[in-house]
């Protein structure tokens, strides 16, 4: 019952019959729920999947119809071919565009109906419960996921012998022949390996630890990883305003993660000169990712969650990460060969572009030890 409720709330939120109490009030919901949040995107997607196909099913109709039509009248003879060629070519010009048209649509048609099969087998001849499949489909989503989560675990995973994963948190590419960096207290244990965006592992060397700092610095090692041509952005070396919008990716479970917020406060816990105060509702996997700004740069690396305080993070500011790579290419020479990115590509793109271009440089950090 109370899925029901939440099903029909998320679609008062969609369809705008909420209340303006009620509608801040889940908009306040999905910043702190990330399940709440996917289900809504989810069910977005879900119902313009729905009108598509209904717009399709009603154009190819009426596309029958005119057939039927064209029959009736004696402009098409089905069976029966024309005796005279100047009718054959005086048809064809006039109805060759809904020709091209009918069997482009039919191509679509044919792929909707395979992609939606899911939703309307067996096809209802009463009203279809959108709430039911709705929910039949969440709930595969999340036994995908658990899967998932546990082939990351078992089949695939690169795990050395003896040894098992104890931590985790996310990292961000610096460099695109694959050095990335982390918070260090998301290294704890002997090593660490670290998982992409499409669920594939890599073995990865830890290359520096700075625990003051909560640094870390890795290197993928593995020789499945196909390095990126470039980063799409870079790193910011300028201190950031009160109040800029922010965002951040990361994995505070198996799957990629996104949210927002802005900067509440330009120094961190007991005013810390080196991070920010943000407003950013984070969990603790979400160490070590990088806060980006609307201009697709990194300024900060993501450091913890304020304890009792939702919606408050903390992050380590691009400018010390920066300090930070500069004296680490002193004290190893592995890490002269790092080319930091110098400029944004994603700075005019829309957010959903950005993301889609950063997600593949941000990894699931995967500890282990004994």
């Amino acid at each position: 019952m109370e899925d029901i409720l939440l099903i029909q709330a998320i679609e008062r939120y969609l369809d705008g019959t909420m209340l303006p109490a009620e509608k801040a009030y889940f908009e306040e919901l999905r910043v702190n729920n990330a399940e709440i949040d996917q289900m809504v995107v989810e069910h977005n997607m879900f119902l313009h999947q729905i009108d598509s196909f209904s717009h399709k099913v009603n154009f190819k109709n009426n596309l029958q119809d005119i057939h039927a039509k064209l029959l009736s009248i004696g402009d098409i003879n089905e069976g029966q071919p024309k005796t005279t060629k100047a009718k054959i070519i005086s048809i064809y010009h006039k109805y060759k565009q809904v020709s091209l048209v009918a069997a482009s649509v039919a191509g679509i048609i044919a792929l909707f109906v395979t992609a939606l099969t899911a939703y309307f087998t067996p096809i209802q001849s009463g009203p279809i419960d959108v709430s039911k499949d709705l929910r039949n489909e969440i709930n595969s989503i999340k036994n995908a996921q658990a899967a998932q989560g546990k082939l990351i675990n078992e089949v695939k995973s690169k795990l050395p012998d003896n040894q098992k994963y104890i931590n985790s948190g996310t990292g961000f590419l610096i460099d695109a022949k694959g050095f990335l960096v982390t918070s260090a207290h998301v290294l704890k244990g002997s090593g660490a390996n670290v998982v992409d965006n499409f669920g594939k592992e890599y073995k990865a060397n830890i290359i520096k630890i700075d625990l003051t700092k909560d640094l870390a610095i890795l290197k993928i090692v593995d020789e499945e990883f196909v390095a990126p041509k470039t980063l799409p952005y870079a790193i910011k070396y300028q201190n950031s305003s009160l109040a800029e919008e922010i965002f951040t990716l990361g994995f505070p479970r198996n799957e990629m993660v996104y949210n927002f917020g802005s900067i509440s406060a330009k120094t961190g816990f007991n005013n810390d000169t080196s991070s920010y105060q943000l407003q950013l509702n984070a969990n603790p996997g979400n160490s070590g990712g990088p806060i980006l700004n609307k201009e697709g740069e990194v300024i900060g690396v993501l450091l913890s969650k304020q304890d009792h305080a939702d919606g408050i993070s903390f992050a380590i500011k691009s400018k010390n990460l920066l300090r930070f790579i500069e004296q680490s290419k002193k004290e190893d020479t592995l890490l002269t060969k790092i080319k930091l990115p110098s400029y944004s590509q994603i700075s005019t793109k829309s957010r959903e572009v950005q993301v889609s271009k950063i997600q593949n440089c941000v990894f699931l950090v995967k500890a282990y030890g004994k």
